[in-house]
């Protein structure tokens, strides 16, 4: 069984930057794929950005060049933590922010939520005007 836990969340001004981590810990987490997904009220979950165990990346055309993901590993190999550097925010970045992770993840499925088996409880980020 695999752990997320979404930590890092706040409110920003528009412009800034704040960076939200995800520690994955449990059974085998280094290898699954690792995303970030965003819902506002009233809106679908969509997928920002993910990361797989070889560090290939997809990002939503919505925060291309503005978000970065990436992630460590612990020294004795049993978590990973996966970061989500936001900067230019905007307003429309608001929401609660979730990791999932899945194995064999690749392609177009890394930021459709259906690919993913774990999440995280979440953490909001707010940005105001």
């Amino acid at each position: 069984q695999v752990h997320l836990v979404e930590s890092g969340g706040g409110s920003v001004q528009a412009g800034g930057s704040l960076k939200i981590s995800c520690v994955v810990s449990g059974d085998n987490p280094l290898t699954p794929a690792v995303a970030w997904f965003r819902q506002s009220p009233g809106q679908e979950r969509e997928g920002v950005a993910a990361i797989d165990y070889v560090k290939i990346t997809k990002y939503a055309d919505s925060v291309l060049d503005r978000f970065t993901i990436s992630f460590t590993i612990s020294k004795d190999n049993t978590e990973k933590t996966v970061y989500l550097q936001m900067s230019g925010r905007r307003t429309e970045d608001t929401g609660m922010y979730y990791c999932a992770e899945g194995e064999g993840i690749s392609g177009w499925e890394m930021l459709r939520s259906e690919a993913y088996v774990t999440w995280g409880q979440g953490t909001q980020v707010t940005v105001t005007a």
